[in-house]
């Protein structure tokens, strides 16, 4: 009876050994063995790994990445703005043994790096780059705080600038600079617009005054657009021509003209003169008259009712002029 009792003693003191010397090490874990407080192995791989029970010491160490966020550094830039920056740092173990005998919490201490780095880039820079530049800003932290990390067995994969809180004078200012910038923007392309339709219209200008029935051609073009608007009231633009043509047979004065223009013959006087004067100069603007009646006739502008008066001999014109008029002073 004794015996099977010791014999039980003996199989439980077993187990509780082999239980206590046997050790899982996950597969993205190694585990670091300090045998009576020294490190004399490798670190075991992932699986099951037996040690010495009362004497071997098993610390796993997570070779996974680890995202530990930053937390928010105030500084003050190179060129004298206050603000308010946060990161992000992924890193990750490369040597377990480093990272457990080296530094006593290998976390913190890359948290607490992290940080100073952070404000030295922010004291270093300036405001524009952390807002524009923050690409060439995480080389530089990532170079920082991986110097005093390699020591550590640890490897810095990356680091992200997450975002600049700026105070809201400095917010003002900006809106207000880039509202300014806009409105440069739009006022410059408006000046070239304006330029290159000066230049355009200088190369009309000159074109039409190379060949002057352009410009009527134009203007006959413009009325026929305005016609078909259907609009009671039509403007008749005056050609610049006909101001020319008028002024060129209008006399120089009311007493020289007769004289040089009409020569007084023997038997004529400075009256007959004026009135032949007179005469060609009506014989002119009734020309005019039958030919810019012609133009709007052909262009369909003018009145069926105003052509036919166009139309009528002087004669009969001056007749049916008397007959309205006394029409309207008998209905008066």
């Amino acid at each position: 009876m004794l015996a099977l009792s010791i014999l039980a003693a003996l199989v439980a003191l077993g187990a509780i050994t082999l239980g206590n010397s046997l050790r899982i090490v996950k597969q993205y874990e190694r585990g670091v063995i300090f045998r009576l407080g020294r490190v004399n192995s490798d670190p075991k791989e992932p699986g099951m790994t037996a040690i010495v029970p009362f004497v071997d010491k098993m610390e796993k160490v997570n070779l996974q990445i680890v995202t530990m966020p930053i937390p928010a550094q105030e500084g003050i830039t190179r060129d004298n703005v206050t603000v308010r920056v946060d990161a992000v740092i992924y890193f990750k173990v490369v040597d377990p043994r480093k990272a457990v005998v080296d530094v006593e919490d290998y976390q913190l201490a890359v948290g607490q790096v992290a940080q100073t780095s952070l404000r030295s880039i922010i004291g270093q820079s300036e405001l524009d780059d952390l807002l524009t530049n923050r690409e060439r800003l995480n080389q530089g932290l990532a170079i920082m705080i991986d110097s005093p990390a390699v020591d550590w067995g640890i490897h810095i994969d990356r680091v992200e600038i997450k975002d600049v809180a700026l105070p809201e004078t400095m917010k003002r200012s900006m809106s207000r600079q880039a509202e300014a910038e806009r409105e440069r923007r739009s006022r410059v392309i408006i000046a070239d617009g304006e330029l290159q339709a000066s230049n355009k219209l200088a190369q009309a200008a000159e074109a039409m005054a190379h060949t002057p029935s352009a410009l009527q051609l134009r203007l006959l073009q413009t009325i026929v657009e305005v016609a078909a608007e259907r609009n009671s009231t039509l403007v008749l633009p005056f050609p610049v021509e006909l101001l020319r043509f008028l002024e060129g047979n209008t006399p120089s004065s009311s007493a020289a003209a007769p004289a040089e223009e009409f020569p007084l013959s023997d038997d004529e006087t400075p009256a007959d003169a004026g009135g032949q004067a007179k005469a060609s100069t009506t014989a002119d603007l009734d020309a005019i008259v039958k030919a810019m009646s012609e133009s709007l006739r052909l262009t369909g502008i003018m009145p069926e009712q105003e052509r036919t008066t166009s139309d009528m001999p002087e004669q009969e014109r001056t007749t049916s002029d008397a007959t309205e008029q006394e029409g309207h002073l008998g209905h008066a």
